[in-house]
């Protein structure tokens, strides 16, 4: 079983991030633009169970090639950090994968845009992410619990909270208490 553990932190910006990074010594990888599909059955019982399966399309903003995947996401299985359970793959067909979970009888209850900035330091990932109507998050993953406290406090976020709701959770909530509608939620609804 593959797990994922990091650790979601709300920044102002991305500014002080980034510098103290290229400080450190990271690796920056990219960055892309993301499309993100959100599937569950009618009864919404992958959500309501703290699960997900999402169908994401990147577009590098730096000319490299697309990527696509397609990722199912287990419950929570801490409560400090967020570690769960996650299977990804590679997809050639965004569309076609869409198609064929919508013929399998999944909805698409959610789509939302994300860019993504990644950066590499100490064997973990440092995700610096721009939501719609959420604003700016850093993500660091890593191999272990303590390697991603490790990188939290190097990067002097340890003393912010760590927010172990999902992107889609968090989104969700925001709509509903805004009266928005939260089947489409892309970055051009946020400039109007």
């Amino acid at each position: 079983m593959s797990l994922e553990i990091e650790a979601k932190i709300k920044v102002d910006s991305h500014q002080k991030i980034r510098a103290k990074l290229v400080e450190l010594g990271a690796d920056r990888i990219g960055q892309v633009f993301e499309k993100n599909h959100i599937f569950d059955n009618a009864q919404r019982t992958l959500l309501a169970g703290g699960r997900g399966l999402r169908i994401r399309s990147c577009r590098s903003l730096e000319g490299e090639a697309s990527s696509a995947s397609i990722t199912f996401k287990g419950p929570q299985l801490d409560k400090d950090l967020k570690v769960r359970e996650e299977i990804t793959t590679g997809i050639d067909n965004p569309q076609n994968a869409c198609t064929l979970l919508k013929a399998l009888g999944y909805l698409e209850f959610l789509y939302f845009e994300k860019r993504r900035e990644s950066w590499r330091l100490d064997n973990c990932k440092i995700e610096l992410d721009e939501v719609p109507y959420l604003g700016h998050y850093v993500e660091i993953e890593g191999p272990n619990q303590q390697q991603v406290h490790r990188l939290t406090e190097s990067l002097g976020l340890h003393t912010l909270p760590n927010i172990t709701k999902s992107y889609i959770a968090l989104l969700i909530e925001y709509c509903q208490q805004q009266g928005i509608d939260s089947s489409q939620i892309t970055f051009e609804q946020t400039s109007q």
